[in-house]
């Protein structure tokens, strides 16, 4: 088996994972700029302090809602796979319901609980204060980012990442103005500081939605999907639905927590070695985006095969994804470990930071090399409906294997900052090994939605 991936399959890959790429890439820089923003605001502290625990509340809200993203781009690649254009409308249309309803439920409870929310978990008050309409206006916009998550997963489904490209550079861009008109008050508007910030994220999104929404009405997708002719609630779909994105929803939440449990561990040894963890895991987050682009491309493509009954074809892809997966993560493990500095820089300037981060980083380059594969095969693998299986892995690698390794190596028998993380690479190895065994099977192949 050659090392490369075959020219073609490339080719199919990367006109996919391409756009997918740069849309998450858009989504991180809006991040740093965020946080560039507020951070330039009198009360920077508190208000950073504020962003902090509004973002990760609603991040957690978010990742475990999004995954319907995963269910209906599933759906939508075998159903478009099968020659059943009407079918995979018919997916949007339900998938659009679920999110909507969800959304507006969701968004009500944490509209009206963030007071409390914030009292329980900000030490100062201010920050709760600072942090309470942040929170609200992100709420607000929750019913408009689930719905981006339904047409997200519909266009993932059909192949067309670039629509998702757009509208994530629409989004964007959005934000980034509206966060300077209504953090600054420039050009006449009010100045609201950290709530500009969470209302500017409401508007954009949707402002994202609407795009979308003018999208599916084109032509080409209204007379090809027909989602507009046969609409019906169906019971079946949305059932489908939920189960195959369920168990990503739960995967998304233990991964969350999982991280925050390590940053905990390794603040544990130290406030300078926990500021490191945190450093070294944006830096990773960052670099795992292409991978995560080729992802949705290795489910789009294996989707699509085996909706046309062609399992083979779906494997290769999978095996070419993977490879083309595994050459970048190469290449960043790499720059991670013999120009470590040159990668912290980009994410602090504290120098003490940097010394602890340093030795710290070059061991996740080491291990980094072998994840890019196993995020592909997951991803593979929940293409064909194995969400439950990649659940299992995640859980069991992360909370029985990762997380009490590095409880072990780093504190009770002392190894600090660097004992805690060489639990990484162990994490790193079991997990894609058992991803890459189930895809080397051909269990998988059989199963149907």
């Amino acid at each position: 088996m050659s090392l490369l991936p075959d020219r073609s399959d490339a080719r199919d890959i990367l006109a996919i994972g391409g756009p997918a790429i740069l849309g998450l890439s858009s989504q991180m820089i809006v991040s740093v700029v965020d946080t560039a923003m507020v951070g330039r605001l009198d009360n920077a502290p508190i208000a950073l302090a504020a962003m902090g625990l509004g973002m990760l509340a609603t991040w957690a809200i978010t990742s475990f809602f999004s995954s319907l993203s995963t269910g209906t781009h599933v759906l939508v690649a075998r159903r478009y796979g099968e020659g059943k254009p009407e079918s995979a409308g018919e997916v949007l249309n339900n998938s659009l319901v679920v999110c909507f309803l969800l959304g507006v439920v969701v968004a009500a409870i944490g509209y009206l609980s963030t007071p409390a929310v914030l009292d329980f978990f900000a030490k100062d008050r201010a920050v709760a204060v600072a942090g309470t309409p942040y929170m609200q206006y992100r709420f607000l916009g929750l019913p408009f980012f689930l719905l981006i998550v339904s047409y997200r997963g519909f266009f993932y489904g059909i192949g067309d990442t670039k629509v998702f490209m757009y509208s994530a550079i629409i989004v964007n861009v959005a934000n980034i103005v509206l966060n300077y008109l209504l953090i600054f008050g420039a050009l006449g508007f009010p100045r609201m500081e950290l709530a500009g910030a969470g209302l500017a994220s409401t508007i954009a999104t949707v402002l994202g939605c609407l795009f979308f929404v003018a999208v599916t009405l084109l032509r080409t997708y209204r007379t090809t999907f027909r989602y507009f002719a046969h609409m019906r609630f169906a019971k079946d779909v949305i059932k489908l639905i939920v189960n195959i994105s369920l168990p990503v929803s739960f995967q998304n939440l233990l991964i969350l927590i999982g991280f925050l449990s390590f940053v905990a561990i390794t603040g544990i040894v130290g406030t300078t070695e926990q500021a490191a963890s945190q450093v070294v895991i944006t830096a990773l987050f960052m670099s795992f985006l292409p991978c995560f682009g080729l992802g949705i491309a290795a489910q789009t493509l294996v989707g699509q095969m085996l909706g046309r009954d062609l399992p083979e074809r779906a494997r290769a892809y999978g095996f070419a994804t993977a490879k083309l997966a595994t050459l970048f993560t190469i290449g960043i493990g790499a720059l991670f470990v013999f120009l470590p500095e040159a990668v912290l820089i980009v994410v602090t300037t504290d120098r003490s930071v940097i010394q602890v981060a340093r030795p710290v980083l070059q061991i996740a380059g080491v291990a980094q090399a072998f994840y890019g594969s196993g995020i592909i095969y997951a991803n593979a693998l929940q293409a064909a409906g194995e969400t439950l299986y990649v659940m299992i892995v995640e859980v069991i690698t992360h909370w029985v294997l990762f997380l009490p390794c590095a409880f072990l190596f780093g504190i009770t028998l002392g190894g600090g900052i660097l004992g805690a993380w060489l639990a990484l690479p162990l994490y790193i190895l079991v997990y894609s090994s058992l991803n890459f065994l189930k895809f080397r099977s051909t269990s998988w192949m059989a199963k149907r939605i």
